[in-house]
């Protein structure tokens, strides 16, 4: 329907569904709430769930996309196979920042060696799972259904949601955050889908006519009784659908404010990150920890950051991306301190995969298999997990490292110990928790 011809309520409600359904005007909890009243209003009533980010604990999961390369990240700096292996790459011993006499952080990780040391940060070491797929895409899909299989298409926390409610209810979208620009496969469930924007000012209206009658319909529609927008003599289906999209209209424009407020203006954001020597990490978490510390009812937050796929000219760039990484979460976690925030919140980083032992040609290093991870928190039993793989040429998995962790017993740990809920429903099968988690 063309925006001109927008005038009551009714009208939108008929004309202005299609623009909804496209996710092209309004926030991702008004877009849901179009598909239920596209059939029976009451197909999607708001769900109850338990207490969230104001009252429980929370979740934030951190990407670093394109695989990171856990051998420069955690470097055993005492293992002559390293150095033989990686001849132009390898982090110096006198560099290295040490976590016990056999393993240390790469130099750029003085953020995570200072956590480390204040008893907040623990290592897991050679994360991965059996058959493990180099292919950026796939590798990214197992990691975020939980599914070496492949068998399974929707995500481990999108799972984690759908069991928190039951029958037809549809768990509340700001149950999870995503800052960023694309909906995570991680936080997808059968039912449920979080709020996701790489900055809070999409959270508005962005349809056509943004200063015309498109405009004020949706302004209308989230007024109670708007003024000239009479829907008397409406047929009883269509007003008992109105006036349900009318009051969920209501909940998302003010949740879509709260956030608004909560995470601050797209401004505020790029003001910060010239600030902070343009960190983008490190302005989105700091996004999160307003968040939080505003009381949003939303247990998981999700945050990515890209560029760790280095095949060439790896050293340098590869210690830069390991330096805004490390002095972001440091920042965060300083912040969540400061707010007395810190033992509600566990961050916890994934890759797609890890890099090869050896170098390439290009001073770089190609796709590989298992790699470490960092869980990070005020919950969080500080310490290096399980063994650093083997580096022998006979223990490799064709030039790899192989896994010595099953990345589900991570998951598991996290969904059991920390969200208090059952990992065997969400992970589809029983996988061994690890000690990440004080008592």
């Amino acid at each position: 329907m063309p925006d001109d011809m927008i005038h009551t309520r009714r009208q939108f409600l008929k004309g202005g569904l299609t623009l909804i359904s496209a996710g092209a005007t309004v926030p991702l909890f008004l877009d849901r709430t179009a598909w239920a009243i596209s059939g029976d209003p009451n197909d999607a009533p708001l769900v109850k769930h338990r207490p969230g980010g104001a009252n429980g604990r929370i979740l934030v999961v951190l990407q670093l996309a394109g695989g990171n390369d856990g051998l420069n990240t955690i470097v055993p700096f005492e293992n002559d196979l390293y150095y033989k292996a990686r001849p132009r790459i390898g982090i110096a011993k006198k560099d290295v920042l040490r976590l016990n006499d056999q393993i240390g952080l790469n130099p750029g990780a003085t953020g995570l060696k200072s956590l480390f040391d204040e008893g907040l940060l623990s290592v897991v070491q050679g994360v991965g799972y059996p058959n493990p797929n180099r292919s950026h895409f796939v590798a990214t899909d197992i990691w975020s259904t939980g599914d070496p299989t492949e068998a399974t298409h929707n995500g481990w926390i999108g799972r984690y949601f759908d069991c928190t409610c039951s029958g037809r209810e549809r768990p509340d979208p700001k149950r999870g955050i995503s800052i960023t620009s694309e909906v995570p496969l991680a936080m997808q469930g059968e039912k449920f889908s979080p709020v996701s924007f790489s900055t809070p000012d999409e959270l508005t209206w962005r349809g056509p006519g943004a200063r015309g009658r498109g405009r004020k319909a949706f302004e209308d529609l989230n007024r109670p009784h708007g003024a000239g927008n009479s829907d008397e003599g409406a047929p009883q289906d269509e007003a008992s659908a109105l006036a349900y999209l009318e009051r969920m209209a209501m909940d998302a424009r003010a949740s879509a404010e709260e956030i608004q407020k909560a995470a601050g203006s797209g401004k505020a954001k790029r003001e910060g990150r010239r600030r902070r020597g343009r960190n983008a990490l490190e302005g989105d978490l700091e996004m999160v920890r307003r968040m939080i510390r505003a009381g949003l009812e939303t247990s998981v937050y999700y945050v990515s950051m890209g560029g760790f796929d280095t095949h060439a000219n790896q050293l340098g760039s590869h210690n830069n991306l390991i330096k805004q990484f490390s002095d972001a979460v440091k920042a965060f976690t300083d912040g969540l301190r400061s707010d007395g925030l810190l033992d509600r919140v566990m961050l916890m980083t994934f890759s797609e995969f890890g890099r090869r032992v050896a170098e390439n040609g290009s001073g770089g290093t190609d796709h590989g298999a298992a790699a470490p991870l960092f869980v990070i928190g005020g919950g969080v039993k500080a310490g290096v997990h399980g063994a650093h793989p083997s580096l022998e040429t006979k223990d490799l998995d064709r030039g790899d490292l192989k896994w010595g962790t099953d990345f589900r017993s991570v998951y598991a740990t996290v969904l059991d110990g920390w969200l208090k809920t059952d990992s065997k429903r969400i992970l589809n099968g029983s996988f061994k928790p690890l000690p990440l988690l004080k008592a």
